[in-house]
């Protein structure tokens, strides 16, 4: 099947073709032809599967071809859980989009506010938003969403994950009613969570699930080396060293952590650089964009990267810390293995970390293989110490500049329910 026979509009096969695409992927041969009906959709797919191109392809046509009366108000809104995939998604509009007279912006946090409402007053059809810097700008009035056609959530797990499901409320009373728009609800888990909220918001909506949940793409060969903690450093060098690898994205637990990793790689002379929440965001976009370019060889990242980094043809991930929370480890992993390519998923694990690996396991449902590097065997008489967790699912605390990330559920439980999404 080609992307002619979807029903896409010239201007949008020409912008798909000077990508070079031909064949569309599984969830796009299914969401595009559903969303250009005009039907509600709740989608299951995992990063990696050409899902946002699944949704700005038939948004951009829908718009296009209904009239607005000639009024440039925002006719559709795309909320994401982090600057990163708000960025991806405000990237995939621009290029499918190149050929229409539709004007988008992409608002996020962490970034002056007087050019996003500058960009507002010149009128804008799309609206890419994190949910905090959404409502900063509802409170200061430079915003209208009495229009909105489409809504679009956006890896929702991880916005109810990240403690955004007050701000989604408050966003969704300032929208149409659900009968009088078309809402697409985008998620790579479908937990009773998500089916809950997909009820609320949804209107006779097509199911469409291209992934199992928490799955892990069959390309990509993962493998755990057993090793001292006080060795990580020295063993991952060594691999990258060894094996001529170009292009590294390594996790850490804590933004200290990745910091700290990235300056040791530097020593040992390998171009590293760090992204996490307490880089400017202009910081880490130079970061990212010099990783892909290969002007950096090694990018280290807290768990903020797991989601919302698009990097082509990937083909190396390693977990130098295990995540605390199971499921964030096919998020990491799922960076590489894209698009058809193979990719390489390593863990470096230490006896701390041995009930962490026993989780993921488990949530795999299968057993990783252990491959112990000569040179670096594992001391037995070293005993497992407490992790410091932090904040569970990242060891990150944040703050209003942070990564995007709301606390947990288990701890807005604890604390008041509005200190959750400013951050985006």
């Amino acid at each position: 099947m080609s992307f002619d026979t979807l029903g896409l509009s010239a201007e949008l096969l020409r912008a798909v073709g000077e990508q070079g695409y031909t064949e569309p992927t599984p969830i796009q041969r299914q969401a595009i032809p559903v969303i250009l009906r005009g039907r509600d959709v709740l989608a299951g797919a995992q990063t990696g599967t050409g899902k946002t191109a699944g949704f700005t392809l038939p948004v951009l046509q829908r718009l296009h071809t209904r009239p607005n009366g000639g009024r440039r108000a925002i006719r559709a809104l795309v909320l994401t859980p982090t600057r990163e995939l708000a960025a991806q998604v405000g990237d995939s509009i621009q290029t499918y989009g190149r050929h229409l007279p539709l004007r988008s912006a992409v608002i996020f946090g962490g970034v002056k506010i007087n050019p996003q409402i500058e960009r507002l007053r010149r009128g804008v059809d799309i609206l890419v938003a994190t949910p905090g810097r959404l409502l900063d700008h509802v409170s200061q009035k430079t915003l209208d969403l009495s229009q909105v056609e489409i809504l679009v959530l956006d890896e929702a797990d991880r916005m109810l994950d990240m403690g955004f499901i007050h701000d989604i409320r408050k966003v969704l009373a300032l929208l149409p009613a659900s009968g009088e728009r078309q809402t697409l609800l985008f998620s790579a888990t479908f937990s009773m969570e998500i089916r809950q909220l997909a009820d609320r918001l949804l209107d006779g909506p097509e199911l469409i699930e291209v992934a199992r949940r928490n799955t892990t793409a069959e390309r990509i060969a993962q493998v755990v080396h057993p090793v001292d903690k006080r060795r990580k450093r020295e063993l991952l060098s060594h691999m990258i060293g060894s094996n001529d690898w170009r292009q590294v994205l390594v996790f850490t637990r804590t933004k200290h952590g990745a910091n700290r990793l990235a300056q040791q790689l530097e020593k040992d002379g390998l171009r590293a650089a760090a992204i996490h929440g307490n880089k400017s965001q202009g910081a880490r976009t130079r970061a990212l964009a010099e990783f892909k370019s290969g002007k950096v060889r090694v990018l280290v990242a807290t768990d903020i990267a797991a989601r919302g980094l698009d990097i082509d043809q990937l083909p190396h991930v390693v977990n130098y810390e295990l995540p605390n929370v199971p499921e964030d480890y096919v998020h990491r992993i799922g960076r590489t293995g894209r698009a058809g390519n193979e990719g390489e998923a390593v863990s470096l694990v230490c006896v701390d970390e041995h009930k962490l690996l026993r989780d993921i396991e488990r949530l795999l449902k299968r057993a990783i293989p252990r491959v112990v590097l000569p040179g670096y065997e594992p001391d037995p008489a070293i005993r497992a110490e407490p992790i410091q967790e932090g904040r569970k699912g990242g060891g990150q605390r944040r703050g209003r500049q942070g990564d995007g990330q709301a606390r947990p559920r288990q701890q807005q439980r604890r604390s008041r329910p509005r200190a959750q999404s400013r951050a985006a």
